[in-house]
Order: structure tokens, then C-alpha cells, then sequence
């Protein structure tokens, strides 16, 4: 039992999940979201997320294993795709009830979230449109945040914007170190058509933008810039050393660490990030 366990807790691909998770609590405090709906939307996104890592993982296990993935429990065979598909559909469930007493449009807003994220999962990824799930659901982000206050407001357009950006900039960097073994399993995303060098440029220029767009909602404040000047900062480092050395898992790690550089500036920003 708590060899499956861990199994499936592995399969919910924890990083991002806690990475997402994160930013939606920082938002929600930014906002000024009442402390219980912060923790509803919290523990709401985390179950989004665990449902979306493991859909990922029950689907890609034959490419997995084709490619000889060492970490995913389900194509290693340390758990099976029935109890994985049976979690993701129950966690999915779970994610949009507990957003109900946050609101209707809230709930509409993480629909739209959950699905990008599930629609990747079943038909994008493979295609040269796998990027649009990742800036579709990046960018309502936001207003699932800011549609969960006591009254309901859409987010700003420049915070709508950055989400997107770092959508964009998440999925480059996280398909980035499997370009090789994704073409060998047919694997045709955005990333593969433009090849490892431009989508490593795609992925930094992406999360600057996004910093920029955070810079500018906050009216280019000093403590703004100097976030903007940590992301440029990050952006060349993650650049040479992926150019010389290649990219690795680090490199998602550290897109995490751009995007939180920049949630923190939307925090700061506060209220400002509601129409």
C-alpha cells in the first residue's frame, strides 16, 4: 500500500504541482483574498494539478517506456493505469467542487484551467499546437484568483498577459530536455518544430516578458525593476548554460524560480492586478 502510494503521489508530478499551487496562493494573498478562500483555492489547485500529473503520466506511459523514462512510476510498472486514471478523474472532480463556494465564475475560470490542461494532455502534446493549452490556461490563472473575492472582478489585462507568458515559458522549459526522446515516440509540439536552441530563447524571452508586463502593472516601481533586472539576470544564465551544457530538469527549476520572482512583484502589485 505505501509503495502505490508513493507511486502515485510521484505520478502527480509534485514540482510543478506544489510550483503552481504556490503562485496561486501568493496571488490570492496579493488580491487580498479572505484567509479561507485563499486555503479553499489553494488545496482546489493542488488537487488540479495532482489530476493533470497523473492524466500525463497514464497517457504517456507507452512513450515513456518506449523512451526509458527512469522516473514514472506508471511506465516502470510500480503502479497501475487504473488506479492512476480512477485518482486524476476523482482529484479533477474534487478540484472544481471545492471552488463552488468561491463562486460560479470562479468555477467557470477553473474549468477553463483544468481543461487547457487535460486537453494538452489528450490531444495537443503531440501536435504543433501544444503550446495553446499552456497560454490559455496560464493566462486565466489570474482570474481564477480574482474571481474568487467576495465580489468577482476580472483581472487586469497586463496580469492576464504575464500568466500567459509564463505558460508559454513553462511548457518550452519543460519539454526542452525530452525534444529527443519525444520526436522518437512522435511527439511533434511546438517545441520539436522549432528545435532546442530557439525554444531555449522562446523560453527566457517569455518569462522577461512576463516581468515586464508585471513592471508595467505595477508602474515600473523600483522594487518592479529590480524584480525585472532578477529575471534578466536569470534569463542568461539559463540561456549560456543550456546553450554550452545542454538542458536538464535544473532548467524547469529554475523557470519556477523566474515565475515566482515575478508572482511576487503581482503580490506586491496587489489590488492593482483587478480591473
Amino acid at each position: 500500500m505505501l509503495r502505490q502510494a508513493g507511486a502515485l503521489a510521484r505520478s502527480t508530478h509534485p514540482i510543478p504541482a506544489i510550483g503552481v499551487t504556490v503562485i496561486t496562493v501568493l496571488l490570492g494573498v496579493g488580491v487580498g483574498l479572505e484567509p479561507w478562500r485563499i486555503v479553499l483555492l489553494g488545496v482546489a489547485i493542488a488537487l488540479n494539478q495532482a489530476s493533470v500529473g497523473l492524466s500525463n503520466d497514464a497517457l504517456d506511459a507507452p512513450r515513456d517506456r518506449a523512451a526509458g523514462r527512469s522516473d514514472k512510476p506508471v511506465a516502470l510498472g510500480q503502479i497501475g493505469s487504473g488506479p492512476v486514471w480512477i485518482t486524476a478523474v476523482v482529484t479533477a472532480a474534487l478540484a472544481l467542487a471545492l471552488t463552488v463556494p468561491l463562486g460560479l465564475l470562479a468555477v467557470a475560470a477553473h474549468a477553463v484551467f483544468l481543461g487547457a490542461a487535460w486537453l494538452y494532455n489528450v490531444i495537443a502534446k503531440p501536435t504543433p499546437l501544444s503550446v495553446l493549452p499552456y497560454i490559455v490556461g496560464f493566462g486565466i490563472l489570474p482570474a481564477i484568483v480574482t474571481l474568487s473575492a467576495v465580489a468577482p472582478v476580472w483581472p487586469q489585462w497586463w496580469a492576464m498577459a504575464a500568466g500567459a507568458l509564463l505558460g508559454i515559458g513553462a511548457h518550452f522549459a519543460n519539454t526542452l530536455p525530452d525534444l529527443d526522446a519525444d520526436r522518437r515516440t512522435g511527439v511533434r509540439g511546438t517545441p520539436h518544430l522549432i528545435g532546442a536552441r530557439a525554444s531555449l530563447l522562446v523560453t527566457w524571452a517569455a518569462l522577461v516578458l512576463g516581468a515586464v508586463a508585471v513592471a508595467y502593472g505595477s508602474g515600473f516601481t523600483l522594487v518592479a525593476l529590480a524584480g525585472l533586472a532578477v529575471s534578466v539576470v536569470l534569463a542568461v544564465v539559463g540561456v549560456l548554460v543550456a546553450w554550452r551544457r545542454g538542458a536538464g530538469r535544473w532548467l524547469f527549476v529554475l523557470v519556477i524560480v523566474a515565475a515566482v520572482v515575478d508572482v511576487v512583484l503581482l503580490v506586491l502589485a496587489g489590488r492593482g492586478i483587478r480591473s
